[in-house]
């Protein structure tokens, strides 16, 4: 499914040809391909149906990850990562994160003619997710660990041979030395942390010392040492990995609409439609150097919608997997024990009886606080039910304060005329989109 966005138009023949369940082999195993927000709401909400990622993506990430646990432990290791998203502390990271992207686009974007927007983007997510995840400050241990990451996400998804010189030898060792890393703050951070209150987390600055402490009413731990470093890696991929690529479609688009640039800079919209304050007067109300803040980030609705119009045509993930737990039954198919199950989100986002128009760029689909004013599960770009992503709220702080940051300063142009890009399996812009250039005179510090 790789190269181009292939993969979306095989899934749409075999639907066109099959119906929207029919049955395949994926990977040597019996799969059934379902499709549709009916199928979406069964695969979120069945409880015959659990996760379970390849072998090789489990070998790489770990095995107590909450992309593999259900049940009591799925809802366990979860709610301790919910406490780290609360909302009073994601408006704690408000600051925190516009520092980090003020500091990024001095280094990375200020006097410059071109720029490769992919490599950078990831690179301020990691920045973002490693200070918030683990306090981890700048220099050699976390420049050796982003550079760890890059290699485990090159080989996460190749031929899974252990061999010397393959991606996938070179994303297990340096799962490894991550790892090794994350364990070894986790000692530090558990060596040096205070003792909570029973049945309550501390109130922590960055996700590891959260879920050190959190206990449950018997003060036991809810999160083993074990846990704690699995899901550190699955967040920190999560947190950088989907938002970078967001970001960087986001700049694609802006690349070539004019109107919808204008409309998140200065509030002007061609359908003379009555828009929230944008970032220009955002940008006006703030002294120098002033850092935006949560209530700054609820006037950037537009943008907003205009991030979920650009998930809802190129979602980061192509799909997912679950696994039967017992025979169970969709729509009259039976489905047996043991079959993987796969769904898609591109087939559903691309259905013109959900959202007319599919292939048109239209962020008024999004004006409705619900997400789509459409059928339940139909736009999926986080997953749904109980396992949908607990980061949206955070993903949505990175993508605002960054696209900020960006639309105020910078005007910029496309380098490719080819405004293509493949999938491997999350999409990349053709080259990493190089883009020309230039800095907007009239903004203000």
């Amino acid at each position: 499914m790789r190269g181009g966005d292939g993969g979306s138009r095989w899934v749409q023949d075999r639907i066109d040809r099959y119906g929207p369940v029919s049955k395949l082999s994926l990977f040597g195993t019996p799969t059934v391909l379902l499709a549709g927000p009916a199928a979406n709401k069964f695969l979120f909400f069945s409880s015959a149906l659990s996760t379970r990622q390849p072998r090789s993506v489990q070998r790489i990430l770990g095995e107590n990850s909450i992309l593999d646990l259900h049940g009591a432990d799925h809802r366990r290791v979860r709610g301790a990562l919910l406490e780290f998203l609360r909302p009073d502390m994601l408006k704690m990271y408000v600051g925190r994160i516009d520092a980090e992207v003020r500091r990024h686009v001095e280094e990375n974007w200020a006097g410059r003619g071109t720029v490769t927007v992919l490599p950078l983007m990831k690179r301020l997510t990691f920045d973002i997710i490693s200070a918030l995840l683990f306090g981890l400050q700048r220099g050699a241990v976390r420049d050796a660990l982003a550079g760890d990451f890059a290699h485990m996400m090159k080989g996460m998804w190749a031929i899974p041979a252990n061999l010397p010189f393959t991606a996938f030898s070179r994303s297990l060792k340096a799962s490894g030395r991550a790892r090794r890393v994350l364990a070894g703050i986790t000692r530090e951070k558990k060596a040096g942390r205070r003792q909570p209150e029973h049945g309550k987390a501390p109130r922590s600055n960055d996700l590891i010392t959260c879920l050190l402490g959190l206990t449950d009413s018997h003060g036991e731990r809810l999160a083993s040492d074990a846990e704690i470093v699995d899901n550190a890696m699955v967040a920190l991929i999560a947190g950088h990995d989907t938002s970078s690529i967001l970001m960087t479609f986001m700049v694609r688009h802006l690349a070539n609409d004019d109107a919808t640039l204008a409309a998140m800079v200065q509030g002007k919209w061609p359908v003379n439609q009555l828009l929230n304050v944008q970032h220009e007067e955002i940008a006006m109300n703030k002294a120098e150097g002033e850092a935006l803040t949560w209530e700054d980030l609820t006037k950037m609705k537009f943008t907003w919608r205009v991030a979920q119009e650009i998930l809802r045509i190129v979602p980061p993930i192509f799909g997912n997997f679950r696994r039967a737990l017992e025979d169970v039954e969709f729509d009259g198919y039976l489905i047996p024990k043991g079959w993987q199950v796969f769904w898609t989100a591109n087939v559903t986002h691309m259905d013109a009886s959900i959202f007319p128009e599919p292939a048109k760029f239209d962020p008024s689909r999004f004006e409705n606080q619900a997400a789509s004013a459409a059928a339940p599960c139909s736009f999926v770009a986080f997953g749904g039910g109980p396992r949908i992503c607990p980061g949206i709220e955070f993903s949505r702080i990175e993508t605002l304060v960054t696209m900020h940051h960006l639309v105020r300063h910078f005007r910029w142009k496309l380098c490719c005329k080819e405004n293509t890009f493949v999938r491997d399996p999350m999409p990349s812009p053709l080259r990493g989109l190089p883009i020309q250039i230039e800095q907007r005179t009239s903004a203000p510090p």
